[in-house]
């Protein structure tokens, strides 16, 4: 029996905010999208070209606060084949949250609080 990863979930606040953040921050962009009928919620799929995995947003019209997330001890890794230009752009956006120069990691925050490492 094998298994492949394909998504990881993501429940956001503000799924515009989150969407430009995405695609600005790491060049995710929408792939699909499912509507609850009565509107209740919306899930949008993000990925890339350079893999199939994918980034689930999930938006629910009844959430009145931001997500707790707790101690953000959890996180999506992503690498970039360049990583002084991504730090760059990163730095410029505002949203590097650590760096850890001993690896030669850093992690960048989205609008929800979501920690995502940034490998070379």
């Amino acid at each position: 029996m094998n298994f492949k990863m394909i998504h990881e979930n993501y429940n956001v606040f503000d799924l515009d905010r989150s969407l430009d953040f995405y695609e600005k921050a790491l060049g995710l962009r929408e792939k699909r999208r499912i509507e609850a009928p009565d509107g209740a919620f919306i899930i949008a799929y993000l990925g890339s070209p350079q893999s199939d995995f994918e980034l689930e947003l999930t938006w629910m019209r009844d959430m009145d606060r931001q997500y707790d997330l707790g101690d953000c001890e959890f996180h999506l890794a992503f690498q970039t084949d360049d990583y002084e230009a991504s730090h760059k752009k990163h730095e410029e956006m505002g949203c590097i949250c650590y760096e850890n120069s001993e690896m030669g990691v850093y992690f960048i925050q989205d609008p929800d609080g979501y920690w995502l490492e940034i490998v070379p």
